[in-house]
């Protein structure tokens, strides 16, 4: 906030040793109640009506410009400081670096953070999001609890954990805590196929090879039904969940499930964030790259996610279900946009 001059600041007090109210001294000069409180303290105090000197260097941006660059970044005209550089230098002729802009919008809250990656999204994906959320808004968790959630899921050895930073001096020789492991050819992934339902864990399988309609026919007469009759569900008070993957809604697989009697519950094109399951597997990522043993072989990788798969607490699960509600209202809040999951 700018600092009120001492012209001001000597109407300010002379109004109010003529006995003015502060409040009407602040309406009629325009400034707040406390600040003519604060001259009449300061001239009592310092007997000076000259402000306190400020430190430092004073702000390259008013109030005003500041709000101004926020309101880039949350309309979406920007998306970072840089692009608001560009669009002063070009449109406002000011010249700002980007370091000035970033701690501008730092102090009205904003943070830069990576770009999380979503499915895109065209006008028709959000309207069938949309459609669906609306559907099933009324949707209880005594609902929600006969679903049983699909997914398949890709596990890597090494090479899944994103760019990893380190500190050391300029000239330093490489250290080993200065290094991130790498193995040729990425060191090995297998592809997993699971489910899982309100409390219970289902099966879990490894996928060799390429997943077609075949395949995934198989891993439901075989592991989906081994899933349902180990728990005794009854066909009729369940819900089956996958998404509009091709092989998924082959003629191959909609007939299977119908001869089947397994009900399918409708799904909206490009929703992961619908999807609970997609939170489990990132929790299985997560305990996997937490185990104290070298995962060094694809082998030993499947035996370890199959060690944290049977392992994973209810609790957990019903918490992920629990979710739904919370998932459904936001895509409405976002009117079939992204959201937050």
């Amino acid at each position: 906030m700018k600092a009120v001059p001492v012209d001001q600041r000597a109407k300010i007090y002379a109004l109010v040793q003529k006995g003015y109210p502060t409040r009407a001294v602040a309406k009629k000069t325009k400034v707040s109640q406390s600040t003519v409180v604060k001259i009449c303290k300061g001239f009592t105090s310092r007997r000076t009506l000259k402000p306190k000197p400020r430190p430092g260097r004073p702000r390259f941006f008013s109030g005003y410009q500041e709000n101004n660059l926020v309101r880039y970044i949350t309309s979406g005209k920007c998306s970072t400081a840089v692009d608001i550089e560009k669009k002063l230098r070009t449109e406002e002729n000011i010249d700002a670096s980007s370091s000035t802009i970033r701690r501008a919008l730092s102090r009205h809250g904003l943070r830069a953070r990576a770009k999380r990656k979503k499915p895109y999204l065209s006008k028709k994906h959000r309207q069938m999001r949309l459609t669906w959320a609306k559907k099933h808004r009324n949707w209880s968790i005594e609902d929600w609890k006969k679903v049983i959630w699909s997914d398949e899921s890709k596990f890597q050895i090494f090479g899944s954990d994103g760019r990893k930073y380190c500190w050391k001096y300029d000239g330093e020789p490489l250290k080993n805590t200065h290094v991130k492991p790498t193995v040729k050819y990425g060191g090995g992934s297998i592809m997993v196929w699971g489910c899982f339902a309100w409390d219970s864990i289902g099966d879990l399988v490894r996928i060799n090879g390429r997943m077609d309609a075949e395949l995934y026919r198989q891993i439901l007469s075989e592991d989906l039904i081994r899933t349902i009759d180990y728990y005794g569900w009854d066909k009729s008070n369940i819900v089956f969940q996958h998404d509009n993957d091709k092989k998924h809604t082959s003629a191959l697989v909609r007939r299977w499930l119908t001869e089947n009697e397994v009900p399918v519950l409708d799904w909206p094109s490009q929703s992961p964030d619908l999807n609970p399951i997609e939170h489990l597997w990132s929790q299985v990522d997560r305990q996997l790259r937490a185990l104290p043993t070298k995962i060094s072989s694809e082998d030993v990788l499947w035996e370890s996610i199959e060690e944290v798969w049977n392992d994973i607490d209810p609790e957990f699960l019903k918490k992920l279900v629990a979710t739904m509600p919370e998932r459904v209202n936001d895509v409405i809040r976002a009117k079939g946009g992204y959201t937050r999951w």
